[in-house]
């Protein structure tokens, strides 16, 4: 099996989508990358692609596209969530998060966990009136 190089997947606003989401990121699933950071990856997807669902798009239309893209370079695999939400600055919500302390919560963790899970984490606007979430972990350079 090939490890892919880069793929994009295009879905609804739907959190019914998450298992096609996760299904369509099991191609990354491929020896050349560690299986503890193919892990803490997909975690951080299904974070990422949540809060786009829960709280980007909240009250838009089902139809409302979440764009999803992962690249695989030398030494990590960056993930890349598009959304139409207002858009909020990341860090400063992070600083004023308290820390995670209840691991039974519904909610509240998501941020947190990829800012764990990331190596390089943002959250920027684009100039076609999106956002975009940015997580990049880093795994080796002998890929």
């Amino acid at each position: 099996m090939e490890l892919p190089q880069q793929a994009t997947l295009f879905t609804k606003t739907d959190l019914v989508a998450l298992a096609q989401v996760l299904t369509w990121f099991d191609q990354f699933n491929h020896p050349a990358i560690p299986r503890s950071v193919w892990l803490q990856c997909q975690l951080a997807l299904a974070e990422g692609f949540t809060n786009a669902v829960r709280h980007a798009h909240q009250g838009q239309p089902l139809d409302t596209l979440v764009e999803i893209e992962v690249k695989v370079l030398k030494q990590c695999l960056e993930i890349r969530i598009w959304d139409y939400g207002v858009g909020f600055d990341l860090e400063e919500t992070l600083a004023k998060m308290p820390p995670i302390s209840d691991t039974t919560a519904e909610g509240g963790r998501g941020l947190k966990l990829m800012k764990h899970v990331a190596d390089y984490l943002s959250y920027t606007p684009t100039v076609d009136g999106r956002n975009c979430l940015l997580i990049v972990k880093y795994y080796s350079d002998e890929l």
